[in-house]
């Protein structure tokens, strides 16, 4: 026992010096909120203790160095006049005063050995951030204005969109922020005209078309690109989508036979032991001995597999309407089994295992139709088709 409690007070000392080196070293190499993070737990913990004075003191270092140098870099930052820092300058300002608000919990914070408190200069940044604000939403504002009005590439307008998020974020509702976002979405957004292509020599069932073409099912959760396959007038469409259908291969309808025949031993009543002279074995008690009687059964099962199958082969193609080129062609191929399997015996039931007693409760059924495996089918290349979107964006 006294061996595991020294063994952990060494454990906690050696942690604990660890903590100060790398508070230390933090420190040392600039990265003063690593610092102040370390500190600041280790002293949430016990602040008065001897042992985390250290983390007072490195914990006043830091504060004081990292607001000096951050104070620095927003006034060099001004100065440049630019007012592309606004954003740099306003997250600055609002890193300053949420450390401010990380440490004012712990204070005050004593020095026992000077038996004083540690200084911790804070400011109110409350005026600087609302100014920065203030001249940020308005320069965000007038460059997505001038980028609605003069861009011409969907990808300026996607970043005009992010920089107008960014802007209702800080200044919710400013000016008319929220008609410019639809605006910058509009025109950001890739339209794209999807049909289907029948190549094949077979009549494709007008619902799996319907299917295919229903994108909303597909869940592809892309806010920049919108799929229409009913073709809209007023519409200028950016890319076509076809999903050529080449071939559909339909097997013939297949049933096979299996002759299984099966044996079990089963009990048959029991009798008495008899020893090679045909004369009845007695136990120590003097009771004649009795065993089981056992008896075979056999069962003849014929079990039948109907079998059928559809293969489905295309191309998912890409063109960019501008330019009016295929862009990429992507293979699909799918395929629909129908399988079902029945079975009828004759002899004893009792022989029959688990598995091929299930069978029996089946019958012969129907064939389905072509067009019902051709429409079967669609579910799986739906994901097809989905996967090949997913993995390739339009842009």
């Amino acid at each position: 026992m006294k061996k595991l409690l020294l063994l952990a007070i060494i454990t906690i000392l050696i942690s604990s010096c660890s903590s100060v080196k790398k508070t230390r070293e933090a420190i040392n190499y600039g990265n003063y909120d690593e610092a102040i993070e370390i500190a600041t737990k280790h002293l949430r913990s016990n602040k008065t203790k001897k042992s985390n004075q250290s983390y007072v003191l490195m914990l006043e270092e830091a504060f004081k160095k990292v607001t000096v140098r951050d104070l620095k870099k927003i006034e060099f930052l001004k100065k440049e006049g630019n007012n592309a820092n606004l954003e740099h300058i306003y997250n600055m300002y609002n890193t300053l005063k949420n450390r401010q608000e990380y440490i004012k919990p712990l204070l005050p914070l004593p020095i026992l050995d000077k038996q004083q408190n540690a200084s911790f200069k804070f400011y109110e940044y409350t005026n600087e951030i609302l100014t920065t604000k203030a001249n940020l939403s308005e320069y965000l504002y007038s460059n997505a204005k001038e980028s609605l009005k003069n861009s011409v590439h969907k990808n300026d307008f996607r970043n005009t969109f992010n920089d107008l998020k960014y802007l209702n974020d800080i200044n919710p509702a400013y000016k008319n922020t929220l008609n410019l976002l639809e605006e910058a979405h509009f025109k950001g957004t890739d339209y794209v005209f999807v049909y289907v292509q029948n190549k094949t020599n077979m009549v494709i069932p007008m619902r799996l078309e319907d299917d295919l073409l229903n994108f909303d099912t597909y869940n592809l959760d892309d806010f920049w690109t919108v799929y229409h396959s009913n073709k809209q007038q007023q519409q200028k469409y950016d890319f076509e989508l076809e999903l050529n259908l080449r071939e559909i291969n339909i097997s013939p309808e297949k049933v096979r036979e299996k002759i299984i025949v099966e044996e079990k031993q089963v009990k048959d009543g029991w009798e008495y032991l008899a020893d090679e002279d045909g004369n009845e074995v007695k136990d120590s008690l003097g009771n004649t001995i009795k065993v089981d009687k056992f008896k075979t059964i056999k069962s003849r099962v014929k079990k039948f597999t109907q079998f059928k199958s559809v293969q489905v082969v295309g191309k998912v193609k890409y063109f960019n309407l501008k330019t009016n080129q295929l862009i990429e062609a992507f293979p699909i191929a799918s395929e629909f089994i129908f399988e079902h399997h029945y079975a009828i015996y004759s002899g004893d039931r009792n022989a029959i295992n688990k598995e091929n007693l299930g069978f029996l409760s089946y019958k012969h059924v129907s064939f389905p139709s072509n067009e019902q495996m051709i429409y079967d089918s669609g579910e799986d290349l739906k994901k097809k088709i989905k996967g090949i979107l997913s993995r390739n964006r339009f842009r």
